[in-house]
């Protein structure tokens, strides 16, 4: 069910169009979006973070899972003592967490929402968030610390000067809010995506749900599925793919798997 946010494209140009909105900024004269934006191969996907999908009491699962991730992991990958450096680590090697993945980039986000042959049967949506103005809904001692920065997004350095703990976040939420952190630059991967994590003040609600009560935050872009080959394809000729996104040998076998497969692609393989 599309939502009163939606937009729903009917062709190429139109897509640039939506992508790029809002996107001049006169302050500057220059063109700075002021939006970030998420992928999914489904356009019924909420914002659902990886440890919500354990479903059960996640939430007070978290701080076990951070911990043993802490105590496991070898000295030399967890970067730093920051809880918010350790955070955004796991998440990049797959440990669930509230963070959710975003990008800078409105193209990485289309390659999310079109690399999945299995759902090229299936709408997708592109989720675009004005993370600048969500900053107006953090703590006043937080969004003090974007304002001295002069940023419009934390690094773990700068949300360690308020707050150094999960626990401590939750403590500030007298409010709901979302912000937004950028990671270390960990790796290739981290870089090519021009990657960013949301982090909400408490990690039972959802990000989508949170954004439905300001809807003047985001807009979402549906991607009919009759189009997906041709963007699909256009991504591929511009070389938004595994390939770049996720550099060695893994990204180069699921592009070229991709890449050669048949427009006739069985959307039931391997499906239940």
């Amino acid at each position: 069910m599309e939502k009163s946010t939606d937009i729903r494209i009917s062709n190429w140009s139109e897509l640039q169009e939506m992508l790029f909105r809002d996107s001049w900024d006169r302050s500057l004269g220059r063109f700075r979006s002021p939006y970030v934006y998420r992928g999914l191969s489904d356009a019924s996907y909420e914002l659902k973070t990886s440890l919500m999908r354990i479903e059960g009491p996640f939430s007070d699962l978290e701080r076990h899972l951070l911990r043993n991730f802490r105590k496991y992991a070898h000295r030399n990958t967890v970067s730093g003592e920051s809880v918010w450096n350790l955070l955004a680590l796991a998440q990049h090697h797959g440990l669930p967490t509230r963070l959710l993945d975003w990008t800078y980039s409105p193209y990485v986000a289309l390659h999310f929402a079109t690399a999945n042959l299995l759902k090229f049967n299936t709408d997708a949506v592109i989720w675009c968030v004005n993370y600048v103005r969500s900053n107006n809904f953090l703590p006043k001692s937080l969004h003090q610390i974007i304002r001295e920065e002069g940023s419009n997004v934390f690094t773990p350095q700068m949300l360690e000067l308020q707050c150094n703990s999960l626990k401590q976040l939750e403590a500030m939420s007298e409010h709901r809010f979302v912000l937004f952190l950028e990671p270390p630059s960990m790796d290739e991967r981290i870089v090519n995506q021009h990657a960013l994590f949301s982090l909400m003040s408490n990690a039972s609600l959802m990000m989508s749900q949170w954004l439905n009560e300001h809807p003047d935050l985001f807009y979402r872009i549906v991607i009919p599925a009759e189009l997906k080959w041709e963007i699909r394809d256009k991504l591929d000729q511009a070389n938004i793919t595994e390939r770049v996104l996720f550099p060695g040998l893994d990204g180069l076998s699921s592009w070229l798997k991709r890449q050669y497969s048949p427009k006739t692609f069985p959307f039931d393989a391997g499906m239940d």
